[in-house]
């Protein structure tokens, strides 16, 4: 096929343009970021075009040129750098936790349910606590060691070692994912703590003394646990069910978008990890207290639902490689 460039030039004139003075631009705000993207997406095209039908050597010097730069702008180059970070926040990582939200409901729902389902048997039957502890230990954990453990060192020590150990089974739940294994693993393992710890408390010191420590860092914190799970369980889908991409592809292009997710859960940790190290055990009253929770939690369902749910509609999955300019995103 034989392209006529003066045509091709005409047609394109206008969005050309644009991408050389958005290209050249400095600063930008998010509607001339998402413009610069477009703009670099269709250049590259025609580009393509150009080169292997009817290459033009000073159209492809000029649009080349043009393209770089956008490419510059749009890679996380120094002088973009807080727009990049920007447009991973607005775009990628809504999209990719708006992907995980029906995931992320049923591994919640699973979760709470073998986690009650741990305290109600123990609860139901006081004899069994025998075979967890003497009265007297577990009464000395209900009273003290359960509120101890939240006073160890200091408040910033305490909180960041919470928040480096919880990242890293988060990201290891998250990269183990394909064994199906470990996600179930880790979920099981911490409803079953979480449940044998609530039976003990509730039984020794009311439930009132269980939920007051629990809750407020607890919402968040297993909000990422969820998260992590749910992530590592759909790159797990991914490759049984690959769609119309081979199976490599979909597992490669869930993987890169469970980087995203990733990055989230730590992001999420670290203020879970600020609350425990400094609310939990503080002398706030336990309303407030169970309320920076809530709204910590509260934020990170309403920016997937609302924020998640636009940029999904704008095409994005949450790829890495969206933000470095390789796919496109279509409006639906």
């Amino acid at each position: 096929m034989h392209v006529d460039i003066e045509a091709l030039k005409a047609s394109r004139h206008e969005s050309w343009k644009r991408l050389h003075e958005r290209s050249g631009q400095r600063q930008y705000t998010g509607e001339e970021i998402d413009e610069l993207a477009a703009l670099y997406h269709q250049g590259t095209a025609d580009l393509a075009t150009i080169r292997s039908t009817n290459p033009d050597p000073d159209l492809i010097r000029l649009l080349s040129r043009d393209l770089a730069a956008a490419r510059a702008r749009l890679s996380g180059k120094a002088s973009s750098s807080f727009l990049a970070v920007s447009r991973w926040f607005r775009l990628l990582l809504p999209a990719a936790l708006y992907r995980l939200r029906w995931w992320t409901f049923g591994v919640m729902v699973i979760f709470c349910a073998v986690a009650a389902g741990h305290a109600w048997w123990i609860l139901r039957d006081p004899s069994l606590f025998q075979f967890i502890g003497s009265p007297e230990s577990l009464s000395h954990y209900a009273h003290h060691e359960f509120v101890a453990y939240y006073s160890q060192d200091t408040h910033a020590e305490f909180g960041t070692s919470v928040w480096v150990n919880n990242s890293f089974v988060a990201l290891k739940t998250i990269a183990g994912g394909l064994t199906g294994f470990y996600p179930v693993h880790v979920l099981n393992e911490n409803a079953s703590k979480l449940g044998r710890a609530a039976a003990i408390v509730i039984h020794y010191a009311g439930a009132g003394h269980f939920f007051r420590f629990i809750l407020p860092h607890g919402i968040p914190e297993l909000t990422a646990v969820w998260l992590a799970a749910a992530a590592g369980l759909k790159t797990l889908w991914a490759l049984i069910v690959p769609g119309s991409l081979t199976r490599a592809q979909s597992v490669a292009r869930e993987g890169r978008a469970m980087i995203t997710v990733a990055l989230g859960t730590v992001i999420l940790l670290l203020m879970s990890g600020i609350i425990e190290g400094f609310v939990t055990p503080s002398e706030l009253p336990v309303w407030i207290k169970i309320s920076l929770g809530v709204l910590v939690t509260s934020g990170v369902w309403v920016y997937t639902l609302w924020v998640g749910r636009r940029a999904a509609n704008a095409g994005y999955t949450g790829d890495v490689e969206e933000d470095a300019g390789y796919s496109r995103p279509v409006s639906a």
